[in-house]
């Protein structure tokens, strides 16, 4: 059974309007036809007889099948006139003397015919519906129709133009990114005085590639360069070329060149690349898959530019990995910018930026909030400032402190306090000593971060949380950092076994994350007794983005082997959690009979508890 089509919003609206019109033309006939009769008394005929014979008529009216009566005072009345009896004679006959009713005034009147009024709306509405009805259809019929001719024009948003928006950034609405900006300044410069590089036989790149990982400020670089270049800025994202019917998206990218060919110099911007650029021949639609006529009309037209041609492609993705090697050949996209996570002197900078317009308090520190997010991206840092303000505004105070920062950064992180989640006594102590085990380890560890906040409280899925902050941040990990990870990881696990001679499931998450940097040590950096080996699969990539296939680069005896030095990795770290514990037992039962009686402890607290300050020894540093 074919399913029924929906009804177009715009054809109901109009019918809606058609029906509320034509309601408005009989409201507004039934007002004229009421106002011809003006509201007077009606009164009988004997009656009028009566006034006339007592000279208190002054005129009389014979309108139809009614009478209207004027009297000496000016009031008016209406009486009802007999039938096929004249107006004298039925007056005389009810006892209206005849020297009176010549002294009065009596003028005959046509009834108003309304029947052809009538008698046309009957007609003419029924046409009119049926008029409206058939123009509304062949308006979207002909809207259709320009819709199709418009199918394979391309869908860019236009920045820059005469009669466009500008694209309102430049290079200092972007904070940490000093080595992009350097590699696209060059483009900058060529799009401003293309003279100045083509007089010395240079040639730009045709192409550049924005990669990194996910909120890192891709998109907005490239804006950034259309703005200190002020060159028209075509954006479209990779999607925006695919559609069902094949040839489609190579039409598009055929117009969208077309189009920056006449607007020369200017920018074409691709956004998430990998959509269109997936490496060919993986594909489910062989040879003409719509992705792959797509990718080679755009390898085409990048390779049309002739050597003075003014247009940078720029283009943007977050797995370059998966992209085909075409793509990637000089004469194409030969230049590649990695925009890396902010440091933490980046993310201050950013920071500045995104609290730009923000009543700050005096004791707001975004140095000590750049500090508390390592791992931060572009994107995440404008959402704490902007949940920061929010939490301000729902606490109805005027400007933003430094504890809605501090908040907001947990409130990223975990989710939101779980306020309406009460634990019990034996929970909150399970609790208690699982995030106290956690915090021990990572305190009296060697190469573990140090503690900045153990709380208790609920926050999305987890019952509780341990807060550490690198004292450095650092791009490389040694094995003995990995390992003092592990088992900082298993430290609540472990706390738990000795305190209760049991496990909960509140480790589920701790299992997951140790398990997985295990498995890592042994298959992918090559620091177990297996050797500088990378074991991990070869993966196949199709289209659709998911891995379909593979194949293992080792046999099922090695793969026991992995098992074995993984498993061996675990027992290893669950073994220096339970000394430190032990070790420490006291320390860990002041920890946990605080945060069951104050639910959170900050970092100045922990350390008056633990005895110690919390920094890296000489021994820790590389």
């Amino acid at each position: 059974m074919k399913p029924i089509k929906k009804i177009p919003k715009n054809f109901t609206t109009n019918i809606a309007g058609f029906v509320l019109l034509l309601l408005v033309v009989l409201v507004l006939f039934s007002i004229i036809a009421s106002e011809s009769f003006e509201k007077v008394d009606q009164i009988s005929l004997n009656r009028l007889a009566y006034e006339i014979n007592d000279e208190n008529v002054e005129s009389l009216t014979v309108i139809g099948p009614n009478i209207e009566v004027v009297f000496e005072d000016e009031e008016k009345a209406i009486v009802k006139k007999e039938p096929d009896i004249a107006v004298f004679e039925s007056l005389e006959n009810w006892g209206a003397e005849r020297d009176n009713l010549r002294k009065i005034d009596i003028d005959f009147e046509e009834e108003p015919d309304w029947s052809f009024l009538v008698t046309l709306l009957i007609i003419s509405l029924p046409l009119l519906f049926l008029l409206f009805i058939f123009r509304s259809i062949f308006k979207q019929t002909k809207g259709g129709a320009m819709q199709a001719l418009d199918f394979s024009k391309a869908k860019a948003r236009v920045f820059g133009d005469e009669g466009s928006p500008k694209s309102g950034v430049t290079f200092d609405d972007v904070a940490g990114l000093e080595e992009a900006k350097e590699e696209l300044k060059e483009v900058v410069d060529f799009l401003k005085e293309p003279s100045r590089f083509l007089k010395l036989g240079a040639r730009i790149p045709k192409g550049v590639l924005l990669t990194g990982a996910p909120g890192t400020g891709k998109t907005l670089m490239a804006r950034a360069v259309a703005g200190e270049a002020n060159v028209p800025f075509f954006e479209i994202s990779g999607s925006e070329f695919i559609e069902l019917f094949v040839g489609v998206g190579s039409g598009r990218v055929r117009d969208l060149f077309a189009n920056a060919k006449k607007k020369q110099p200017c920018i074409i911007y691709i956004d998430e690349l990998d959509a269109i650029g997936r490496a060919r021949g993986a594909g489910l639609g062989g040879g003409h898959d719509e992705r792959e006529q797509t990718l080679n009309q755009i390898l085409s037209e990048m390779d049309g530019f002739k050597q003075d041609a003014k247009i940078v492609v720029l283009a943007s993705t977050n797995r370059p990995d998966v992209l085909d090697s075409a793509l990637l050949r000089p004469g194409r996209f030969d230049r590649k910018v990695i925009l890396d996570l902010p440091d933490k002197k980046a993310r201050e900078a950013v920071l500045k930026i995104h609290t730009i317009g923000k009543p700050l308090s005096k004791n707001v520190s975004l140095k000590e909030v750049a500090e508390r997010t390592p791992g931060f991206s572009g994107a995440d840092l404008s959402n704490l400032a902007n949940e920061a303000a929010l939490l301000t505004a729902r606490k109805k105070e005027k400007s933003i402190k430094q504890s809605r920062f501090l908040e907001a950064i947990e409130k990223v992180l975990l989710g939101p306090e779980r306020k309406s989640f009460v634990m019990g006594e034996k929970e909150k102590e399970l609790a208690a000593y699982h995030e106290a085990g956690h915090a021990i380890t990572s305190s009296f560890l060697p190469y573990a971060e140090p503690v900045r906040k153990i709380s208790i409280v609920s926050r999305g899925q987890a019952g509780g949380y341990t807060i550490k902050i690198p004292t450095e941040e650092s791009r490389i990990k040694r094995k003995s950092e990995f390992l003092s990870e592990i088992a900082v990881l298993l430290g609540g696990y472990t706390a738990e076994k000795i305190v209760f001679k049991e496990v909960s499931t509140g480790a589920v998450n701790d299992l997951e994350k140790a398990s997985s940097y295990a498995r890592k040590l042994v298959k992918e950096f090559g620091m177990s007794s297996l050797g500088p080996v990378h074991f991990k699969g070869e993966q196949e990539h199709v289209f659709l983005g998911r891995e379909v296939g593979g194949e293992k680069n080792y046999s099922e005896e090695t793969a026991a082997k992995i098992d074995k030095e993984v498993f061996l990795f675990i027992e290893e770290a669950v073994k220096r959690a339970e000394d430190v514990i032990q070790k420490k037992r006291k320390i860990v039962d002041k920890i946990a009979k605080k945060l069951i009686e104050k639910e959170m402890l900050e970092r100045e607290e922990y350390e008056e508890i633990i005895g110690k300050k919390q920094e890296k020894k000489a021994s820790d540093k590389r």
